[in-house]
């Protein structure tokens, strides 16, 4: 609001003595040639010094750039030559003390503010000198005369030192939101670079899950059917003991497909490309229900918004594989998420009543999952804790930045 204020005051007092010679010289040169009985050549020799004091102003003032107008020796030379013609034109007719005037207003023009008040005390010395005469050396004249230019001078000096103070704070203030907004756009920046690193990182990170996923699911998977298989042709006489090591390899086999199909559908998960994330959610809990045959409560707090795919994905998945570790190794029976959007983050919460595990400092050091789901997060710029004992169930919460789906 003060920049408003200040900026107002400034344009205003900038087209005040804009137009102030061009009302007062105008008018003081009609009324001092329009008075009658004067020679052609009083006549003019006003309306020559009329114009030469027109073509001054118009030259050092009006047509003088913004830069010029703040320098001070520029102003100096313009605002005496100023003063030189008025009285000049004084001498000719009194009436010019309108147009010097003008000296009043652009002492304003002079810095630093001690120069302003130097210009308004001439400038009164001059007025004053030619309306009221050289005083007489008595103390009434003399206290009149210099009363009256003492009084004036402090005024105006005064309005002269203000305004400069004035125009000091509104530059400052200037040059204070101008470097506010060259560092939000600097912040912005680095915003988009960090998301961009986040984004770079997620891909990495995804590869390094993707390493992970085959190293302790598939790897393993054929480790152990090559195992059994191997020992069914050790007893293949014996048709029993060869079909058992036969039909575990046939196990191993299949629930090495799952983990495949698994880590191939990790990639995009087509619930995303339906349905926003608490719909995607909301249907994932419903079917890891029914086929896990355990009680799960799923809320969405707050206001959902559309978030950028990166973010929807990497929650997506955090919820996806924390019920299929539930499924796997906690043995609940009641399962908990949340979702909740605040002013700039969104928080994922899954928690169960299982078993529990041991955590080193709220992470599971253990388990290529939990480290991928840590991993993920942190691609997205978000960070993931764990709290968790044995017998007291895991409590898995995630909290990402609320990234729009138009954000950059």
């Amino acid at each position: 609001m003060s920049v408003d204020v200040g900026r107002d005051a400034e344009h205003y007092l900038a087209v005040l003595l804009r137009v102030v010679p061009w009302v007062t010289l105008p008018i003081a040169t009609v009324i001092a040639v329009a008075q009658p009985g004067q020679p052609g050549t009083d006549r003019a020799v006003t309306l020559g010094l009329a114009g030469l004091a027109a073509a001054w102003v118009y030259v050092a003032y009006t047509r003088a750039s913004e830069e010029r107008r703040r320098r001070t020796v520029p102003m100096l030379v313009y605002v005496l030559g100023l003063l030189v013609l008025c009285v000049a034109l004084m001498v000719r007719d009194q009436v010019f003390l309108l147009f010097t005037i003008t000296g009043f207003f652009h002492a304003f023009l002079l810095r630093p503010w001690q120069l302003g008040v130097a210009g308004v005390l001439a400038t009164s010395v001059i007025l004053n000198t030619f309306t009221m005469g050289v005083p007489q050396p008595t103390l009434p004249s003399l206290g009149t005369y210099l009363g009256v230019i003492t009084i004036q001078t402090a005024s105006i000096g005064l309005g002269v030192a203000l305004a400069e103070r004035t125009t000091e704070q509104h530059r400052r203030r200037k040059e204070m939101i101008a470097r506010l907004e060259a560092t939000l756009a600097e912040n912005a920046g680095l915003h988009a670079q960090l998301l961009a690193q986040a984004r770079e990182a997620g891909v990495v990170d995804e590869r390094q899950r993707m390493a992970g996923e085959i190293h302790d699911t598939l790897a393993q998977g054929l480790t152990g059917i090559i195992t059994q298989v191997q020992a069914a042709q050790r007893v293949w006489d014996s048709s029993d003991r060869a079909r058992e090591h036969v039909d575990r390899a046939l196990g191993l086999a299949r629930e090495s497909l799952a983990e495949a199909r698994r880590s191939v559908q990790a990639l995009r998960p087509h619930q995303l490309e339906e349905a926003h994330l608490p719909e995607a959610l909301g249907d994932l809990v419903r079917r890891w229900a029914r086929d896990d045959g355990v009680a799960v409560r799923f809320d969405v707090t707050g206001d959902p918004v559309p978030l950028g795919p990166a973010v929807e994905v990497a929650l997506f998945r955090v919820a996806q594989e924390a019920l299929h570790n539930v499924s796997r190794h906690a043995q609940a029976g009641r399962v908990g998420l949340a979702l909740s959007y605040v002013t700039d983050e969104v928080l994922l919460d899954v928690r169960d009543d299982g078993r529990g595990m041991a955590v080193d400092g709220g992470h599971q050091g253990e388990g290529f999952g939990l480290r991928g789901m840590a991993e993920r997060v942190r691609g997205v710029g978000g960070a993931m804790q764990i709290e968790s004992a044995p017998g007291e169930g895991t409590a898995i919460s995630v909290r990402v930045p609320a990234v729009p789906v138009a954000a950059p």
